[in-house]
């Protein structure tokens, strides 16, 4: 499966991680390919390009990849607080990708990337997509990754009863 069709937005303050991603996208078949060097750029192309998916870097000058991510998610006049978020980082320790799994990321992967790994996300996201949660304390996509619907406990999701019914 090509990713012709999708439009990609792509948020790194490194001109050369810049340069990989795309070179990267490109061999995947992404034609519409926008990038930001910063979080508040990536806002603005957000606006403008109204992109499919949106990959962004963690650490940035000004408005760092994970309040940009609260931003899409949260703020009010959000562009697209739906579109699919693809964490791009060096973190690789587990307070990090709870961090990022909090505030509503997509998918998370970490530096040095591969075509295939990041083809891996875009399909995940393409394939499996997950429902979007809102709460008091978060809104994104679904962060259970297996569905058990044999749960029968108290916790278990309104939602997921209202299928039985």
């Amino acid at each position: 499966m090509g990713l012709e069709r999708l439009s990609v937005l792509h948020i790194d303050d490194h001109a050369n991680m810049r340069k990989i991603v795309s070179a990267i996208l490109r061999s995947l078949g992404v034609q519409f390919l926008y990038q930001a060097n910063d979080g508040a750029d990536g806002i603005d192309a957000m606006r403008i390009y109204r992109p499919d998916v949106v990959i962004v870097d963690w650490e940035m000058q000004g408005i760092t990849g994970i309040e940009f991510i609260g931003l899409i998610r949260k703020a009010s006049d959000s562009p697209n607080p739906y579109v699919p978020i693809i964490f791009l980082t060096s973190h690789s320790d587990p307070q990090h990708v709870r961090e990022a799994r909090d505030a509503g990321v997509s998918e998370y992967l970490i530096k040095p990337v591969s075509a295939s790994a990041l083809y891996s996300r875009f399909m995940s996201i393409i394939n499996r997509p997950r429902p979007f949660v809102s709460s008091r304390d978060y809104f994104g996509p679904c962060r259970r990754r297996n569905k058990t619907y044999d749960y029968k406990g108290p916790e278990r999701r309104v939602s997921e009863i209202m299928l039985e019914d």
